[in-house]
């Protein structure tokens, strides 16, 4: 369960970049649709990393050394 709720942040994350690029060559500074979709990216991407921060704090996630 815990990979399929960071997998869809990531999917998500990955379309709001995508929306940004393409707002940026559609819209041609007309609209404001890109800063939303940039704004939205880098959001899901610190709920991301604070979820994953939470779920190691709580036991939820065992992290592993993968270096060590």
């Amino acid at each position: 369960m815990k990979t399929l709720i960071a997998l869809g942040f990531l999917a998500t994350i990955v379309y709001n970049l995508g929306a940004g690029l393409y707002f940026m060559m559609t819209d041609k500074g007309g609209s404001s649709r890109m800063v939303a979709a940039l704004t939205r990216r880098i959001a899901l991407s610190v709920a991301l990393i604070l979820l994953v921060l939470a779920g190691i704090a709580s036991g939820f996630i065992q992290p592993h050394g993968v270096l060590g």
